[in-house]
């Protein structure tokens, strides 16, 4: 029950969210039954949302532990507002804009009005989406398995080895940029130019991101520095978050066209997944599951090789929630029974 009490603000959110979908459904449909067919759609969304995102919540609470206390709060609050409007609502609309060559009005006009158009162009963009976001969660799963200095080894025969591959310089910059270009090969020539630059500025946004935060060094001493280490550690979760919500985004319109619905469900999806961040780390449950962090970022790595290869392979979205979540839970058994291992020795 203690644990409960870090979800309040998410059952609020919860409440408010399914009780839209319920107006929004009989505003469009003007039936009962529309309305709570909207209302399934909803909870089917937010499900969907906290499955595909488990793994971010896990890699979240690994950068929120060096943060300060009010840029963990400002996660949960400017971050919130940044998840569900940005990322659920703005920026699948500023992709439409952008490959459609309309104006914000005119983007939202089409949103609102001729949903099956709207949703015919988002999804046409799935190539720039997979390859930017596959690039860039490509390079996270990597910078930690070819991390020199790692000592914690889950899957050893894989694990060891690639930290002593990570000696070399920018080997998983090399990497993924070899593998992209693997993948391209199988694309007809246009479809692999806009994958490939997509890709390029995924790297691009990576390196920035950490670039940055490599610069603000951490003085435990001194509260300026460690406020600029955290608001760029803030900048980094958010594009992270980005990431990870864009196959959510695309999934989306299999259920519906209606960028609200879309909107609500999945926001309700991403308040859970930031109150669960919370939690891993106010109670030091990284700490207590040795293996919890290993198991997100294999799961990242799976999400970042179905997102670079889904135009030749299509899985379905359920199939990949329920991979990080099995991943997830291997790591959560594994580090049980190294925990009950060392109490017995």
């Amino acid at each position: 029950m203690d644990n409960l009490k870090y979800f309040n603000s998410s059952f609020w959110v919860t409440g408010i969210g399914l009780i839209l979908g319920l107006v929004l459904g009989y505003l469009y449909t003007n039936t009962i039954t529309g309305a709570l067919s909207t209302l399934f759609i909803v909870a089917i969304l937010a499900v969907l949302e906290v499955s595909l995102s488990f793994d971010n919540a896990v890699v979240n609470a690994k950068v929120l532990n060096n943060m300060t206390d009010i840029w963990r709060h400002r996660f949960i609050t400017w971050g919130m507002l940044i998840a569900v409007f940005g990322m659920r609502l703005v920026f699948p609309l500023l992709i439409v804009g952008i490959t459609a060559h309309l104006n914000p009005f005119a983007t939202l006009h089409l949103a609102i009005f001729d949903p099956d158009k709207y949703a015919e162009i988002l999804t046409a963009a799935r190539i720039q989406i997979s390859g930017f976001g596959g690039a860039f969660l490509a390079m996270v799963a990597l910078k930690y398995f070819f991390d020199k200095e790692k000592e914690i080894h889950w899957v050893k025969i894989i694990e060891e080895p690639l930290t002593k591959v990570g000696r070399i310089e920018a080997v998983e910059l090399g990497l993924v940029m070899f593998l992209m270009y693997m993948i391209s090969t199988s694309m007809p020539a246009h479809e692999a130019h806009e994958f490939i630059v997509a890709g390029i500025f995924g790297l691009i946004t990576y390196i920035l991101v950490d670039g940055v935060g490599a610069l603000m060094e951490i003085d435990e001493k001194d509260i300026e520095s460690m406020h600029k280490a955290s608001a760029a550690m803030f900048v980094y979760l958010e594009v992270l978050d980005a990431s990870f919500s864009f196959d959510g985004v695309i999934g989306a319109f299999a259920l519906t066209n209606n960028i609200f619905v879309i909107m609500i469900g999945l926001g309700i999806g991403a308040m859970f997944v930031r109150s669960l961040t919370i939690m891993l780390v106010e109670k030091g449950t990284l700490a207590e599951y040795r293996y919890l962090e290993h198991g997100a970022f294999y799961a990242i790595a799976v999400l970042a090789v179905i997102m670079l290869t889904e135009e030749l392979f299509h899985i379905p979205e359920v199939v990949t929630g329920l991979a990080g979540a099995v991943l997830i839970a291997l790591a959560i058994w594994s580090s049980i029974q190294w925990n009950r291992k060392k109490a017995v020795e």
